[in-house]
């Protein structure tokens, strides 16, 4: 999720090289912007859009990276979890969910990352409290169970800051196998105050418990006009969640701005407790 008022969506360019060397060919520069088309085929079928999906340097709580593919701006999947992705079911209206979802029941044990350089600050960890507060006080049968520290290996659920990214915002990524996303990266909210920190870290737990966004046909809280991709199966149409697709107050919009309350609203509770 990108802050509208401070941060672009930004779509780079994957540099994927493949170079003939051999004799009494002419030489070809290195492709640009390339990414397999297997994975393109299945974020496709998954109705996410391909468009400027991006290879990065993910990097993980005790700074070390892993390959991942950024799709639509704050989904992190790694390629086994695109390959994975559920493709069946169809499309009416919003909220939407994934096909994707966490196993009924699950209890998710939830650390903030407290070392090093991607340790989250106090306001940071008070925000993350509120959040998963939000999630415990429904009537749902996931629930939360937040610690703090290091031992993120062991935790089904890792949220920490990313100090590498300036502009304010976060990413997640959907539910794989009955679990949830593992990995919550927020980061450039040190000048936001807790609510809006409450939103991004409340938002980002939602895809990683299967939810897409809510504009995700138009990006309009982006002040833009950009399909995420629509079609028939991957963003799935919760029933009772209403048919304004630009609910004002959907926790689940594609961006914030600095006057959110960091709560749930209306339709988000209704799709949540329809779910789980």
């Amino acid at each position: 999720m990108k802050n509208v008022k401070v941060l672009a969506l930004a779509c780079l360019a994957l540099v994927f090289s493949l170079q003939s060397c051999q004799k009494d060919e002419v030489s070809q520069e290195p492709e640009v912007n390339q990414i397999s088309p297997e994975i393109i085929g299945q974020l496709e079928r998954f109705y996410l859009n391909a468009d400027g999906v991006e290879k990065v340097d993910f990097m993980l709580p005790d700074g070390s990276t892993e390959a991942r593919y950024q799709v639509e701006g704050d989904i992190m999947l790694s390629e086994q979890q695109i390959m994975d992705l559920d493709i069946t079911g169809g499309i009416t209206d919003r909220n939407y969910r994934t096909r994707n979802l966490v196993s009924q029941g699950r209890r998710i044990n939830i650390i903030g990352f407290t070392g090093g350089s991607n340790a989250l600050n106090s306001k940071e960890r008070t925000a993350l409290q509120w959040a998963v507060n939000n999630y415990n006080r429904l009537n749902i049968s996931i629930s939360f169970n937040l610690t703090f520290g290091t031992d993120y290996q062991t935790k089904d659920m890792v949220v920490y800051h990313n100090p590498n990214i300036s502009g304010g915002g976060g990413s997640a990524g959907f539910p794989t196998g009955g679990r949830p996303h593992k990995f919550v990266q927020i980061h450039g909210l040190q000048s936001s105050n807790n609510n809006v920190i409450e939103h991004v870290i409340t938002h980002e737990i939602g895809h990683s418990v299967g939810f897409r966004h809510t504009d995700w046909r138009t990006r309009r809280s982006c002040g833009s006009n950009t399909n995420e991709g629509d079609g028939g199966v991957g963003a799935i149409a919760i029933p009772g969640t209403g048919s304004n697709d630009n609910d004002p107050n959907s926790i689940m919009l594609a961006c914030f701005n600095n006057s959110e309350d960091g709560e749930f609203g209306r339709n988000d509770v209704i799709a949540l407790e329809f779910l789980y």
